[in-house]
């Protein structure tokens, strides 16, 4: 009698496990396509070595020997501590550091002729 009244308890809790598997492989895969699909779309088309002319991504880890004014021309963004609220101290960049790079138009323009 005890083993009958366990059997009962046991189906739904398996349901719950396969449910929960499902829910968490859809979702993943949701993730997955939305970052696939967000990867993929552009603002501008992309022509010829327009990769090797963009010296700096988005996100830029600072370098040994790099001051933010160095990486400021380099990269095209003359508001670097302004778009980096975490850098306190505009002379204590360190090798590491991570920060948001947003070029100017005018100097992406100027890049690309």
């Amino acid at each position: 009698m005890a083993s009958s009244s366990s059997s009962p308890m046991k189906a739904p809790k398996s349901v719950a496990d396969v449910a929960s598997w499902y829910c968490a492989i859809v979702l993943l895969g949701l993730i997955l396509l939305a970052s696939i699909r967000e990867n993929s779309v552009a603002d501008e088309p992309v022509r010829g070595n327009q990769f090797s002319e963009r010296p700096c991504d988005e996100i830029y880890v600072v370098g040994e020997g790099e001051t933010l004014h160095t990486i400021s021309d380099k990269c095209g963004d003359p508001y670097i501590v302004e778009r980096n609220p975490h850098i306190h101290d505009p002379d204590d960049v360190f090798p590491g550091l991570v920060i948001k790079i947003t070029p100017s138009k005018s100097t992406s323009r100027k890049n690309l002729r």
